[in-house]
């Protein structure tokens, strides 16, 4: 069972966090960082895996999500930013505490792999492996289900946070319930990330990105309705100075006729996919390069 936690962010916020302490001296840290929506014990079993390998894992929940989610939602003002700027990076502040000197490894799924580059910390970690990470540009959604998709996040949602004053998504089945600001921020994004923020911010926030100078990993799924080629592309695009690796799966190369956004963190995959991913995180090697996948391609940025 992993250690309950509260991280204080630099604003006072408090976040719900869990570690995972190895039997023995850790060979290193992981970050494990949630999809938007998501609660962080969704990752619980990968964490737990990766325990087993000899690392201390910590996972949060987000401001506003599961643990830390505050009594009420009405009236909260939090920005997806937040997530990166001050809740990773509590994060990353609290395990460098922890231990200053020792590897540090940030997987992050979904929106966990591309916020990142909001925290000023960021430059701390030593590797990055993201899963299917962007941030839901709509026209990026796989062709098949994009107007499908656009319809449900992009109008019925800010629709019902405006109603609402947040977004009741466990009522419906979809996700957890979201503070308005990170809805409306979904909803409502543009292809240019900084074009999301007041114009002040947007110069800060591309050289938030371009100070992260460590690799990138990036991982994603050919059906995957989110994580399209184009949507992972644009968003490593931000990370300029860091030299990304992106890889593409199919479903069948990993053994299943279907995978998608979410499975892969998902205890089946424990003896294939996690087990690949001790390459990177383990050693900074790509465990894929060799294999015959239907895309991959490494990069800079």
């Amino acid at each position: 069972m992993p250690k309950h936690l509260v991280l204080q962010c630099r604003d006072g916020y408090p976040l719900a966090a869990q570690l995972w302490l190895p039997a023995g001296e850790a060979r290193g840290s992981v970050i494990v960082s949630s999809a938007t929506g998501v609660l962080a014990r969704y990752y619980a079993r990968y964490a737990g895996f990766l325990r087993e390998q000899g690392y201390a894992v910590l996972t949060y929940d987000y401001r506003g999500i599961g643990g830390s989610r505050p009594a009420s939602l009405r009236g909260v003002k939090i920005r997806w930013r937040d997530w990166g700027d001050y809740d990773f990076d509590a994060a990353v502040r609290w395990m460098r505490a922890r231990d200053s000197e020792g590897l540090l490894v940030a997987v992050g799924h979904s929106i966990g792999g591309f916020l990142p580059g909001f925290a000023t910390a960021a430059t701390e970690v030593d590797r990055f492996f993201s899963v299917g990470a962007q941030y839901a540009y709509w026209s990026d959604y796989a062709s098949a289900q994009r107007w499908q998709m656009f319809a449900k996040w992009h109008l019925f949602m800010p629709a019902l946070t405006a109603l609402c004053g947040y977004f009741p998504g466990r009522r419906l089945g979809w996700l957890e319930d979201l503070p308005a600001g990170v809805a409306l921020e979904w909803a409502f994004r543009r292809a240019r990330l900084e074009s999301s923020y007041p114009a002040h911010e947007r110069d800060e926030v591309l050289q938030r990105f371009a100070a992260v100078r460590a690799p990138i990993l990036a991982v994603s799924v050919t059906d995957d309705e989110y994580g399209t080629l184009p949507a992972i592309e644009r968003g490593l695009s931000y990370y300029r100075n860091s030299t990304c690796e992106h890889v593409r799966l199919s479903p069948a190369e990993l053994g299943l006729a279907r995978v998608g956004h979410f499975d892969l963190f998902h205890e089946r995959h424990r003896h294939g996919f996690w087990q690949a991913t001790l390459g990177w995180i383990d050693e900074g090697r790509n465990p894929w390069t060799t294999a015959p996948l239907e895309s991959a391609e490494c990069r800079a940025c």
